[in-house]
């Protein structure tokens, strides 16, 4: 045998060990080798009991059966957080983008793979009806846009992933809502705090009762803004200041957390004097829920302190504190409570997940099984209706009483 004929032979080898026991290795156990069950890969737990189970291998969608996304804005969020999300993604994939700077829209096609016939101006946007592998939209615009893009989005049967908050004014959620029901597309709003596993593990804990009942929540959702002009300071673009922005990540998970609508409202805005940026817009809100338990929220949000975004929640029986409940990436979830005659705390390590991955792996399930998603457009209703009642608040100095929606708000939780 020649030399060069050792290192085939050495994969051959190698090849036969890894099959059934070949070369005179034992075969492998089923515990190792896993088996296929409908399609779909597992393997029984290697741990013993005393460990946490394992995740599980992951399932992803062939490509080609992937949900296709149309990307429609390309600013920070969609190129920070959304086209690196659907890198991940299990049942999505972008197939297309939609964006009002040519130039910027090329060198993020070729980043991802995006052919040049797929990437259209804002003038251009039905243009998404020529292209059967676009079959929903990510709208990242800003606010004052998402109703006019979500209404074109219907128009050529497109399903809707819309970013918060929904739009400026009630009128408009309640206008794309209406546009995605007569046109029979889905309309999610992207509420990424629903689904990051914290805060479905923290819901969980609070259904259980393990701590007794819920008295008070504590959010916050601040930062330090930077210089104008930007989009978020022009009332006509973004409806609002820190509210609309962030602090509606502290009213929604109040809502979430309780599993109720608010009663009562009562909020304080201010702004500093002689800062352009606030001519308009609110730099700081702190406002009170009340909700029909007896549950008292309290939120502040502002434009103008250090970053801050913790929730803290009062049991009966003890408490739970999440440092960066709202932020992008970090979360954690540590329970304060009597454990015998001292108090003790414990942290619960949960395997952490691309949020937007899993808001979007979300809809596209429900896009595929033509289910309900967890946080449809009346959950973005829902939460400006209370928008617009703590604005009233704050300019008449006084409690807004409120009503509950009509129906529910929210499709079935998510996986």
């Amino acid at each position: 045998m020649a030399d060069h004929d050792l290192p085939r032979r050495g994969l051959v080898l190698a090849a036969a060990a890894l099959g059934a026991g070949g070369a005179g290795y034992p075969p492998p156990s089923p515990i190792d080798s896993g088996r296929v069950e409908n399609g779909r890969v597992q393997f029984p737990d290697w741990r013993g009991p005393a460990d946490p189970p394992g995740g599980g291998a992951p399932q992803p969608q062939p490509p080609g059966e992937r949900i296709g996304f149309a990307v429609v804005g390309l600013g920070r969020i969609s190129l920070e957080e959304v086209l690196p999300a659907l890198a991940e993604c299990r049942e999505a994939r972008p197939v297309a983008l939609v964006s009002g700077s040519p130039e910027k829209a090329r060198v993020v096609a070729a980043q991802h793979g995006i052919p040049d016939t797929a990437v259209h101006g804002y003038d251009e946007f039905e243009r998404l009806r020529e292209n059967p592998a676009v079959q929903a939209v990510y709208i990242a615009l800003p606010n004052a846009m998402h109703r006019e893009f979500t209404e074109r989005a219907a128009a050529i049967g497109r399903h809707v992933l819309c970013e918060k908050p929904m739009a400026n004014s009630l009128a408009d959620c309640q206008a794309m809502t209406s546009a995605c029901e007569r046109a029979g597309v889905r309309l999610m709003i992207a509420y990424r705090s629903q689904y990051q596993p914290h805060h479905r593990a923290t819901i969980a804990l609070i259904r259980s009762g393990e701590l007794g009942r819920l008295r008070f929540i504590e959010a916050a959702n601040t930062q330090a803004n930077g210089p104008g002009p930007q989009w978020r300071y022009n009332r006509q673009m973004a409806g609002g200041g820190a509210l609309p922005d962030i602090g509606l990540y502290c009213l929604n998970a109040a809502r979430y957390l309780t599993g109720e609508e608010p009663v009562e409202a009562f909020a304080t805005t201010y702004s500093p004097a002689g800062d352009a940026r606030f001519a308009e817009v609110e730099e700081s809100i702190a406002f009170q829920l009340r909700f029909p338990s007896g549950v008292i929220a309290n939120a502040l949000s502002s434009y103008g302190t250090y970053e801050n975004r913790s929730l803290r929640l009062h049991f009966e029986r003890g408490s739970i504190e999440m440092p960066h409940a709202f932020a992008y990436q970090g979360q954690r979830l540590v329970v304060q409570r009597r454990v015998g005659e001292v108090g003790a705390e414990e942290e619960r390590i949960i395997k952490p997940k691309n949020q937007f991955a899993q808001e979007i792996d979300h809809f596209a399930a429900c896009v595929r099984d033509g289910r309900k998603p967890h946080t449809p457009g009346e959950e973005g209703v829902q939460d400006q209706a209370l928008m617009e009642a703590l604005y009233r608040s704050a300019k008449e100095g006084k409690p807004m009483r409120l009503e509950p929606p009509p129906g529910p708000t929210r499709g079935p939780d998510p996986a």
